[in-house]
């Protein structure tokens, strides 16, 4: 195993949103490989009871990126108004870019979970069983040149999205995922706390590194 790719892909694997190329077309086969290549990700109890929508139909893709900007615009232009730092005004900027062209975005992928989170049920278990399937998504379009970024502004009109695309009221959408190729392959690793900060060691706030 090659360590220098595994780990390139792994920490370049951005959020794209203004670097996706709404021009290219992007074929069925590749997407259907990188969703293939996701279905080996874990799942609790071995349910595997994930499903995927990929939505390449024009109108389809006008009608579903027409509920995304509903949901989304008043939110994500509240927080290009509240803005304070210049990251933060990229990242606002850049949401609000996707939110506005989202319609041009050849494939829209929705990962949905079989259910309902149950009254009681941890929510970390129920949403975990479809998760790592979808960063492993991520990761196999990632070392194709196409990216994506993980949205969830359209779950306001759930109900509306679902009855657009025929999905069962007793299937629970998690995500809305965009996808195309990115214009250009270079990606850099993000600006991150340093781990020893984030990581305690047998007990919450010790950081010292043992050993």
């Amino acid at each position: 195993m090659d360590l220098h790719d595994v780990d390139y892909v792994l920490s370049t694997t951005r959020a794209v949103r203004k670097r996706l190329d709404l021009d290219r077309p992007v074929g069925p086969r590749i997407i259907a490989d990188c969703l293939r290549l996701a279905l080996q990700a874990p799942t609790g109890g071995n349910r595997q009871n994930w499903r995927f929508v990929v939505v390449t139909d024009p109108e389809l893709r006008s009608e579903v990126a027409e509920y995304y900007r509903r949901g989304a615009l008043p939110y994500l232009r509240s927080g290009l108004d509240a803005a304070r730092t210049d990251q933060q005004r990229r990242v606002s900027s850049s949401a609000l870019f996707l939110a506005e062209n989202m319609d041009k975005v050849p494939v829209l992928v929705l990962p949905c979970v079989i259910g309902r989170p149950a009254e009681g049920e941890s929510q970390a278990g129920f949403y975990g069983n479809i998760l790592p399937a979808v960063w492993s998504f991520a990761l196999a379009l990632r070392s194709r040149g196409l990216g994506s970024a993980w949205t969830t502004l359209h779950l306001t009109y759930e109900r509306e999205v679902g009855e657009l695309l025929g999905i069962p009221e007793r299937v629970t959408q998690v995500a809305l995922l965009p996808v195309a190729y990115t214009k250009g392959l270079e990606f850099k690793p993000a600006d991150r706390q340093p781990v020893e900060q984030v990581t305690s060691w047998n007990r919450y706030g010790r950081n010292e590194f043992p050993g």
